[in-house]
């Protein structure tokens, strides 16, 4: 029977009202008999570091792409003939700012690496107390997937899906587009940064320079987008999943 208040969740035994409704504590969601270690686990603490973690990804990268312009403008410059003692100093400055923003941006990618694995494991396993079926990969692929040549340039993905469908309110799905958009985004980041790079090291002159860190410019602002759409995504999840926690089992209506 559903609950006769919000006309979602199942009533109590011998009530009208579900357990939210009626103000009782909701069902402990039991865990998940067919994966041994498999249990729920509140993702919001981790949820909120790691979303806290990609801010900083965000503003490193906001630091870098100031770098890249003061590095594309001191490029300009010199292709256009300018020289002088000004120009050297207004290079050296770019260089060390450029190489500055560099170690932030790895500094802070490192640190977010290590809090947004611990949050996707923790959503991963809860999952499978959700839905014990619904994973095309196993739970150490959540974390192994991620360094894994070649597949994880979709293996992260994939899991993603399959814990964000796991995670949708009971009988209503929810939409695939942050996450596809978001990893859309970093898997772009991904191929640009690696050919500013590549671009920044073979540069040797000017006008070569010049084209590397626009490429590192594109490169910068999209892996900002891609970090903002992340933060979305954990939010989003850890939501799903704190609330489908507090629901109980499946309605069964649904």
């Amino acid at each position: 029977m559903i609950c006769s208040r919000c006309r979602h969740f199942a009533a109590v035994p011998g009530g009208t009202l579900c357990a939210r409704c009626a103000g009782e504590p909701p069902a402990p969601m039991p865990p998940y008999a067919g994966a041994p270690g498999a249990w729920l686990r509140s993702p919001v603490v981790l949820g909120r570091a790691a979303a806290v973690a990609l801010g900083l990804v965000i503003a490193a990268d906001l630091f870098a792409i100031w770098a890249d312009f003061l590095q594309l403008d001191v490029a300009s410059d010199l292709v256009g003939g300018a020289s002088g003692s000004d120009v050297v100093r207004r290079a050296d400055r770019a260089d060390s700012l450029y190489g500055a923003s560099g170690i932030v941006q790895g500094a802070a990618l490192i640190g977010s690496i290590v809090v947004f694995l611990c949050w996707f494991y923790r959503v991963r396993v809860n999952a499978e107390v959700f839905d014990a079926s619904g994973h095309t990969k196993s739970r150490g692929w959540a974390i192994g997937g991620w360094f894994t040549p070649v597949v994880n340039l979709w293996y992260p993905r994939r899991i993603t899906l399959d814990i964000w469908d796991a995670s949708s309110p009971w009988g209503k799905p929810a939409s695939h587009a942050l996450v596809n958009a978001w990893w859309t985004l970093w898997i772009i980041s991904l191929f640009a940064d690696r050919a500013a790079l590549t671009g920044y090291r073979r540069a040797e002159g000017a006008a070569e320079l010049r084209d590397a860190t626009r490429t590192m410019l594109f490169s910068d602002a999209i892996d900002m987008t891609a970090a903002v759409l992340a933060i979305l995504v954990v939010l989003r999840l850890t939501r799903m999943q704190h609330h489908k926690g507090l629901a109980g089992p499946v309605p069964a209506a649904v």
